[in-house]
């Protein structure tokens, strides 16, 4: 019991404590789907919580036996502990220490698509820009220095997993990145609340990298002097601004759409015009 008191000691520290994960090599992952999707990214699951609630769940049944499979371990809680563990207020029922190294530069090399984060402050956004950068296919994500943790376990959970599906990037001062990019071959394009180009105007079929920017402030001076392009997302509403992993999507979701290869039949014989 001791020895797992000491595990569970240590769970709440890498929770807490950015330099620990980062000299350990690890996140931590709560919630069945997210640790599930690590998993099935390869990831390795070092060890895993379950309180007792999850007992005899089939998701959480099923994510023991193959944490235990590939070699790592998995333990029951004691009522109440789970609430001491996590970071949030009303838990999910299994948490995961989980390996992952932050990828380097070279991630860059070939990219055609990524997304920038320039000093986005709230983990929630973080790991939902995270997760719309893998659904629209980008091929890397990269964090500036004034950006929020991208292992927080807020910005884990808001990534859906897909921080266990793309490489991340971080600590890019903001006056090098437009400069980084370029000799990795992608052009910047940064996104304004008004005043820039129609982001559904622009030919985005090249490499290419979107940067978003702070909750507040947006683009830092540095990366919009230096940006290829300014674009915008027009809204007719009253609305100043759009959330910033919104905006993202928007963008992003509007790339994958003029990159993507329609395959199949040519025409539905459901929609075809009819004689």
């Amino acid at each position: 019991m001791a020895f797992t008191h000491r595990r569970v000691r240590r769970v709440r520290q890498l929770v807490a404590k950015r330099a620990m994960r980062r000299s350990e090599g690890v996140l931590v992952a709560e919630g069945a789907d997210v640790i599930g999707a690590a998993v099935a990214a390869g990831a390795p699951v070092e060890s895993l919580y379950w309180a007792p609630e999850a007992a005899g769940m089939p998701a959480v049944s099923a994510l023991v036996d193959a944490v235990i499979d590939a070699g790592g371990r998995a333990y029951p809680l004691a009522p109440g502990v789970m609430e001491r563990v996590a970071d949030t207020v009303t838990p999910q029922p299994v948490i995961a220490v989980i390996g992952h190294e932050m990828a380097g530069l070279d991630a860059l090399d070939g990219a055609t698509l990524v997304l920038v984060l320039d000093e986005v402050r709230d983990p929630g956004n973080a790991g939902t820009l995270i997760r719309a950068a893998d659904a629209a296919g980008a091929t890397a994500v990269v964090c500036t220095a004034g950006t929020v943790d991208p292992t927080n376990p807020k910005a884990v959970r808001a990534s859906a997993g897909s921080i266990f599906h793309l490489p991340v990037v971080e600590g890019v001062p903001s006056d090098d990145v437009v400069e980084v990019l370029a000799e990795h071959g992608l052009p910047t394009a940064v996104t304004v609340a008004r005043g820039g180009e129609d982001y559904a105007a622009v030919d985005w079929r090249g490499p290419t990298a979107v940067v978003v920017g702070n909750e507040a402030h947006g683009i830092t001076a540095g990366i919009e002097r230096q940006a290829d392009r300014r674009v915008s997302i027009p809204m007719p509403g009253a609305a100043e601004s759009l959330n910033v992993a919104l905006a993202a999507g928007i963008v992003l979701f509007e790339i994958a759409r003029q990159r993507r290869v329609v395959t199949g039949p040519e025409e539905s014989s459901d929609l075809a015009p009819r004689p």
